[in-house]
């Protein structure tokens, strides 16, 4: 397991770089923020940690283009700034959990080993099969089986389908679907779903002028009806 550390003082960072390692793990470390972008996208760690107030980049900015790439990596901010609107401005930006400094070397290892393991956990389930309708869903493969026949996916389309699947019997708004699928808000008038959905259905469905898996839902969004 490798985890990248991101923090200006050379000493902060050698002292986690050497507390991860002592418990096996592989390090990468960062003095700044384009450092911590550039080695994530090089070496697609395991775990982001990330100091806030960094220069070039600040951490927020660094998991803001992290999580424009990528949803799945558990990033964790390291900082001193621990006031309540420090924490809620990390999560909601996708941080997986916020540490404040001073921690010890026990408390930082165990939200290490944490992130971690919620992350496999995360990447067991979304990586299994699921079925919806007469296709087969295979999330890891990207691909869906209908019959004798592979229909190859997208991640995105994977990921609509997963949502549209976990959510069945029930109507899911079009904003919940970007939110889920994108992670970015969407202006009402966008027709980036809608488009996505057409192109899915031409893919797995038997008919798709007329849809038996993905239903559209007048005014709402979009339901999966099991049959």
């Amino acid at each position: 397991m490798t985890i990248l550390f991101a923090d200006d003082d050379p000493l902060t960072l050698d002292s986690l770089g050497a507390c991860a390692r002592s418990e096996g793990y592989e390090t990468l470390l960062a003095g700044d923020g384009s450092e911590a972008l550039r080695q994530w996208r090089e070496h697609r760690p395991h775990l982001v940690c990330l100091d806030i107030m960094m220069p070039h980049l600040d951490g927020y900015e660094v998991c803001r283009r992290i999580r424009n790439e990528d949803d799945s990596v558990p990033v964790l901010f390291l900082s001193a700034k621990s006031e309540e609107r420090d924490v809620v401005a990390g999560l909601r930006l996708g941080a997986d959990d916020f540490v404040r400094k001073p921690f010890g070397k026990a408390e930082l290892l165990a939200r290490l080993a944490s992130a971690l393991r919620r992350a496999k956990v995360r990447e067991d389930q979304e990586s299994a099969k699921f079925v919806m309708g007469a296709i087969i869903v295979e999330p890891r493969r990207l691909m869906a089986i209908r019959g004798q026949v592979e229909i190859d996916l997208t991640p995105r389309e994977v990921s609509l389908l997963r949502v549209l699947h976990d959510r069945v019997g029930s109507a899911v708004s079009r904003d919940e679907l970007l939110d889920e699928c994108w992670g970015m808000e969407y202006y009402p008038e966008s027709r980036t779903l809608d488009q996505h959905i057409a192109m899915l259905r031409k893919k797995i469905e038997p008919d798709p002028a007329h849809p038996s898996i993905i239903e559209t839902v007048r005014g709402v969004g979009y339901r999966f009806r099991n049959p």
